[in-house]
């Protein structure tokens, strides 16, 4: 190509560019290692375990790391607080394997009391802030929690509750404006002073306490919309691999057009993210708070998503990237005020947990021209993200997730247990270094969740002739209507379609004689309008009539969520059916 023209994309197929990337000598070199008794492939160059991750941070530590409201933090000020509340906790009695829970909000003293709980050999079990003080408590007794560090909020809704919890020996309590009259409970502040003092903390070593990649390292609840949440045991090989799957996937979009990708600079600009998704989920504490660590990066925290602040912070403090579902991308570009503001730093947009609307991708270019927009799916149990889709592949296939990292293997399975051809629909099934050994202390689920080192998503899902994955639905999302199976992700993505929809949620509605129909509830963008009629004319133009929703509800705000960002659908029935609606 003398001319100097780029070549036509893809220059390469996914099978060669992960060949190249993972070539003997590279840093993204692939191996084989038994795992827990299951052979699989792993990242060769990958550090063996948090520690060293924690180490690579340091390099960075002039570097702002936590930024939030006016409160700011250094890496050297940050390591600080962690080195000296991991003396605290083993101080405390805490030893290797006892649980450590983290239960707040995403504040500044998230990362410390994780990383501080890490250090001192702990299996951290971060519990959902949103959970009320009952479903608090059962998190704290299934794990057999020992030590919890919490922000006063959650302390008041659990307070209550502590006394039926014998084994939680102590209780670190962060931002209460005055002491706490039990025994048990003393004031995080007290051990590692304000943020904005965490600089003026003596530097102290973090202690050699001895860890192996496969030690548990973790316990992350599932959402548990169905009967109690299960706790996935995770390792430091689990969180340390889809690090590097984050990075073979960026250095897979260079390659596959045909450019080397960049290397490793330590002297580069800093990455800035806005993080809109908690600490306590897997892609914001795997996906966004360790990675920042050990590249020297920022994260700016919110007291909660706000797009009016959102857009003056990333202005502010340089923001490179944002998301976390794709509603929150739709509410940046239809920011009526988006244009007030220079957010020419922005690099990527990146998000997943729904569906996004084919349109979103394109919307996304048009208003950062050099950003890369992207989307992936994963779970808890595979420690986050597990497939990626993004560069010029996301255009090409927008309605994909994309495809797994050399290290991750995918498989299309019937209800019978048969691998199913591609293109055909039936549960995904992932394999890699990435998925959890299994459930704490619930070998039933864990019998029937994992097998041979496989996890059964519970999704439902099909494989193109390239190896690009789309998620058609949950299975137990779907409806049958008279016979016939209707994945709602399908009717979704045709709203998604329609310019005025923002958020689309399809469930069930209940039909004498067919069973149930499919019912539409949508939240439209600002200042756009659409009639019912009208969004059932544009479904119709898409996929089947017999899909096509009966009716299309109109809802007055963004659709119920929980803490990770997906529509709860059960919440949605229950408001539906409450006759004040």
């Amino acid at each position: 190509m003398s001319d100097g023209a780029k070549p036509a994309f893809p220059a390469m197929s996914i099978e060669q560019a992960h060949a190249l990337l993972t070539a003997p000598g590279t840093m993204l070199e692939v191996g084989e290692e038994e795992v827990r008794g299951i052979r699989m492939k792993v990242w060769k160059n990958a550090p063996p375990t948090l520690r060293e991750v924690y180490a690579l941070g340091g390099m960075f530590g002039g570097r702002d790391h936590l930024v939030f409201e006016d409160e700011r933090a250094t890496i050297a000020a940050f390591q600080a607080a962690a080195n000296k509340f991991r003396h605290q906790l083993i101080a405390d009695g805490v030893k290797p394997g006892d649980r450590v829970a983290v239960i707040m909000r995403n504040v500044p003293e998230w990362p410390v009391a994780f990383w501080g709980a890490v250090l001192a050999g702990a299996i951290v079990t971060p519990l959902n802030a949103w959970w009320t003080g009952q479903e608090l408590e059962y998190g704290l007794k299934n794990s057999g929690t020992s030590l919890a560090i919490m922000d006063v909020e959650r302390y008041e809704r659990l307070r209550e509750h502590i006394d039926n919890l014998p084994e939680l020996r102590k209780i670190y309590v962060s931002r209460s404006r005055e002491e706490i009259a039990d025994p048990r409970v003393a004031r995080l502040e007290s051990i590692v002073g304000a943020t904005n003092d965490w600089a003026s903390l003596p530097a102290t070593s973090p202690p050699n306490v001895p860890a192996k990649p496969d030690d548990d390292v973790a316990i992350f609840y599932t959402s548990g919309t169905t009967g109690n949440p299960k706790g996935a045991v995770i390792s430091h090989r689990n969180i340390i691999s889809n690090m590097f799957n984050s990075a073979s996937a960026q250095a897979r979009s260079f390659v596959r057009r045909g450019e080397a990708p960049p290397q490793p600079d330590p002297t580069a600009p800093q990455k800035a993210f806005l993080i809109s998704v908690p600490f306590f989920h897997a892609t914001g504490c795997f996906a966004i708070m360790i990675p920042s660590l050990m590249g020297g990066g920022k994260i700016v925290m919110q007291r909660r998503w706000d797009c009016d602040q959102a857009l003056p912070l990333m202005q502010k403090e340089h923001v490179t990237h944002f998301g976390g579902v794709p509603t929150i991308a739709w509410q940046v570009l239809e920011h009526p005020d988006i244009d007030k503001y220079d957010l020419s730093s922005i690099e990527g947009v990146s998000y997943g947990g729904a569906p996004a609307a084919p349109e979103l991708v394109n919307r996304i270019k048009a208003r950062f021209p050099t950003a890369q927009p992207g989307q992936g799916w994963g779970m808890t149990e595979t420690s986050a993200t597990a497939t990626s889709n993004g560069a010029e592949d996301y255009v090409r296939k927008p309605a994909s997730c994309g495809v797994p990292a050399a290290t991750g293997e995918a498989k299309i399975v019937s209800l019978e247990g048969q691998e199913l051809p591609r293109g055909e629909v039936g549960e995904l099934w992932y394999k890699g270094p990435i998925v959890v050994r299994g459930y704490w202390q619930n070998e039933k689920a864990s019998k029937e969740t994992f097998i041979d080192g496989w996890v059964k998503t519970g999704d439902l899902a099909k494989i193109d002739d390239e190896g690009f994955i789309y998620i058609v639905d949950r299975a137990k999302d779907m409806l049958i209507r008279g016979g016939e199976n209707i994945y709602c992700v399908e009717v979704e993505n045709a709203l998604y379609d329609h310019a005025a929809v923002m958020d689309a949620a399809v469930i069930g509605k209940p039909h004498v004689q067919l069973g149930e129909e499919p019912l539409a509830v949508v939240h439209l963008k600002p200042g756009t309008s659409a009639t019912s009629e009208e969004l059932r004319h544009h479904c119709a133009q898409k996929i089947a009539a017999y899909k096509v929703p009966v009716e299309v509800i109109f809802w007055p705000e963004t659709l119920p969520r929980n803490a990770n960002g997906k529509i709860v659908k059960t919440e949605l029935k229950k408001q539906i059916e409450n006759p004040q609606f």
